[in-house]
């Protein structure tokens, strides 16, 4: 049986900001129906990793293969006409607007031709509310605001917007950061519905607990540099944490911590241990210091 070919790889990429280096040497590859965690601390390199797979960034060194195809984009632009989308922190969303203005932004579907060429609402409405349909989300207006939905159903809506448009890649930014446990629930099960439906992802967070019920791969970043790329069935949500956190780190905290936990107790037990002085005779409630009124 031949290995499947990854839809999107990068070799050995490094990206230098002058004599800052960014990332170094960073090898990851993904296949098509395959959820990739990207974890990392803050300040790890994740943001400017997926920036440089998305075109806003372009690589020092190394490559980048799509579909076992080297590429190298100029701008996000292309990425996208490529079949990479990127599904940013800030959503890219004007929350006063429309659902469906927001999910067609730029892509609106027109009729007429010349001058008397317009947006076709009526349609843009009815896929709109397909699209989010499909998720499992009832929109019972596409004409309302973005902005009246919750943190969990926008995230919904800037997949679902990625996907209609044809994207072989999906990339996740962080998608699950400042919602609560039941509203980054309905974003992981999209997650999982977009690896059904053969996309490649690539889901970047710092949280293990979200990650690991969802992927299938784990990719660790730690001040720009790969700690390695791991099979689920390899290693452990344990060991995934303790590589994020240092293990050593870990293990110095908790013996300073022990430290400072024994140090205390000494000093409680010296405190009640130690006789003082002009002790009162506690069968004497009402007895008076030398020299008191």
């Amino acid at each position: 049986m031949t290995a499947q070919m990854p839809m999107i790889e990068m070799r050995n990429v490094s990206k230098h900001f002058g004599s800052v280096v960014a990332l170094k040497d960073i090898s990851m590859k993904v296949c098509s129906g395959e959820v990739m965690c990207l974890l990392g601390d803050n300040g790890a390199g994740k943001s400017t990793l997926i920036k440089t797979l998305s075109g806003v960034h372009q690589p020092t060194h190394g490559e980048m293969l799509l579909d076992g195809e080297p590429v190298r984009f100029k701008s996000p632009a292309y990425a996208l006409d490529a079949g990479i989308a990127t599904v940013f922190q800030d959503l890219a969303m004007i929350p006063l607007m429309s659902i469906t203005r927001n999910f067609f932004m730029g892509r609106e579907p027109t009729v007429g031709w010349g001058p008397f060429k317009r947006i076709n609402w009526k349609y843009a409405d009815r896929i709109a509310k397909q699209e989010m349909a499909k998720i499992g989300i009832d929109v019972r207006d596409p004409g309302q605001p973005v902005g009246t939905l919750s943190g969990g159903e926008r995230q919904c809506v800037a997949i679902a917007r990625a996907v209609y448009f044809g994207a072989k890649v999906l990339i996740l930014d962080e998608p699950t950061s400042a919602l609560g446990v039941k509203q980054a629930s309905v974003v992981l099960r999209y997650i999982a519905k977009a690896r059904a439906d053969g996309l490649a992802v690539i889901f970047i967070t710092h949280n293990v607990h979200h990650a690991y019920p969802v992927a299938d791969a784990f990719t660790l970043l730690k001040r720009g540099g790969s700690l390695g790329s791991f099979r689920k069935e390899d290693i452990s949500r344990e060991e995934v944490l303790n590589m994020m956190a240092g293990g050593a780190e870990l293990e110095s905290l908790d013996a300073e911590l022990a430290e400072f936990q024994r140090s205390d107790n000494e000093r409680k037990t010296s405190r009640v241990s130690k006789p003082t002085d002009g002790d009162v005779d506690a069968d004497m409630p009402n007895a008076r210091l030398a020299g008191g009124y």
